[in-house]
């Protein structure tokens, strides 16, 4: 049963969706008219993150479904700490029947500090994470939705990996060079769901796009301390950390002109992802498009050479 939603969810994804920031404040209409373009840009799917007290995750998923047809939409991710996972798995129920084949449910224990927001103690987040899955499908088998819907878990470190080939349809790992991405599917395997987050930036002058690009890396390592620092020094980075690298820069947003950033999409792909999500590095909404409208070109290629 669940090779089938793998199966079906990556032949529903194809190779390149789009991930868009949780904390943009742009008003719920222009984000409709968003997720229009996209999907006649022909992104196979729109992701957002969420942040504890931002909007909900779940009904953002809503409204992103509602206005579109064809369009896939995940959570990156929905976090475990902003609601009990009956309500969790009630709410995914409920978007997978009005949308068959169109949700994902990214879940994740996300950061210390967000646990702290609602009076939680972040001590031993996988086992919580663990526990949190376990009342999701026993609420499942009590309630079995009417239409199935793929779960993957924000993973980057291995034994979070391993819950994610084990208690869910596989793996959201979220700002990690692209030396994870083989990392990732050596422990998930062929059968799960491999969706890594790339952050991509238009932008062909070195110093300037370095400059914008240094900014964003620097916020990410500074807010998901110790998670994300962890990943890039199991891969060789821990040297360029502490004062954000060109090295570091460069492996951590893709940034060039439209075919340097296929490229890296081709490249992750090749390393074993299923589904890439491209994140273009700005501050607003419609910035973000500009970027996407342009990149789609180059990155529908790669769907073409994928279909060949």
């Amino acid at each position: 049963m669940r090779l089938d939603v793998v199966r079906l969810t990556r032949q529903r994804l194809g190779p390149v969706g789009v991930w868009l920031f949780g904390g943009d404040p742009t008003p719920v209409r222009e984000e409709r008219e968003a997720l229009g373009r996209l999907e006649r840009l022909g992104y196979g799917s729109a992701w957002m993150g969420e942040s504890l007290g931002g909007r909900d995750a779940f009904a953002r998923s809503g409204v992103f479904l509602a206005a579109t047809e064809r369009l896939a939409v995940g959570t990156g991710i929905a976090n475990v700490w902003a609601r009990h996972p009956v309500t969790a798995q009630a709410a995914g129920r409920t978007l997978a029947e009005a949308h068959p084949g169109r949700f994902v449910l990214g879940l994740g224990v996300g950061h210390a500090f967000q646990a702290q927001q609602v009076g939680e103690s972040f001590q031993r987040p996988l086992s919580r994470l663990r526990d949190y899955l376990s009342t999701m499908d026993e609420e499942a088998a009590a309630n079995p939705p009417a239409e199935p819907f793929a779960r993957v878990l924000a993973a980057i470190g291995p034994k979070m990996l391993e819950l994610s080939r084990t208690h869910a349809d596989g793996a959201h790992p979220f700002f990690a060079p692209l030396e994870h991405t083989a990392f990732a599917r050596q422990i998930l395997g062929p059968d799960r769901l491999l969706i890594p987050h790339q952050a991509v930036l238009l932008e062909s002058d070195p110093v300037r796009a370095r400059a914008i690009a240094r900014e964003s890396v620097r916020l990410a390592i500074t807010r998901g301390a110790p998670a994300y620092a962890r990943a890039w020094q199991r891969f060789g980075y821990a040297d360029d950390i502490a004062d954000t690298t060109d090295r570091l820069v460069d492996a951590a947003v893709a940034w060039g002109d439209e075919e340097a950033i296929a490229r890296r999409v081709r490249a992750q792909l090749d390393a074993g992802a299923d589904h890439v999500l491209v994140s273009p590095t700005g501050t607003d909404l419609s910035g973000v498009v500009d970027q996407l409208t342009r990149l789609a070109p180059a990155l529908r290629e790669i769907s073409r050479d994928d279909a060949g």
